[in-house]
């Protein structure tokens, strides 16, 4: 059975695409910590970034780059954060947030609620920043 992020690859649940190429996409997190957070996948399903192949996990993570230069652009950051935590969703992911201080980063924190306005003007600002 395909993973939630499977399926949103495919097209069949709706996202906020950010960026997507031959082998990875990213997309922003439904339940973000701030404004930006965005979600970097390989379109492998995998459930362990660590399982990913070498030319796999180095694709993922350059793409990720491409993403947070565009994320940091967009949003003014001092840095933008990386996690992989991946226990939510059986599919490797990368979690790019932009912070201003650690504690941006705490994934206890309270979760923004945007519109879907919201959402897809946060997707067209990091978009409008890639290179």
């Amino acid at each position: 059975m395909a993973t939630l992020f499977s399926r949103i690859i495919a097209g069949e649940i709706p996202c906020y695409k950010v960026a997507e190429n031959d082998t990875c996409f990213a997309f922003l997190d439904i339940n973000p910590l701030v404004k930006g957070h965005t979600l970097v996948i390989p379109k492998r399903e995998v459930d362990d970034i660590f399982d990913l192949n070498d030319e796999e996990f180095t694709a993922l993570h350059l793409f990720a780059k491409q993403i947070a230069h565009g994320i940091q652009r967009a949003f003014l950051c001092k840095k933008v954060g990386e996690a992989v935590i991946g226990l939510e969703v059986p599919h490797a992911h990368i979690h790019l947030i932009p912070i201003q201080k650690e504690s941006d980063m705490l994934f206890s924190n309270p979760k923004l609620k945007l519109s879907q306005e919201e959402f897809a003007g946060v997707a067209a600002a990091i978009q409008a920043q890639l290179i």
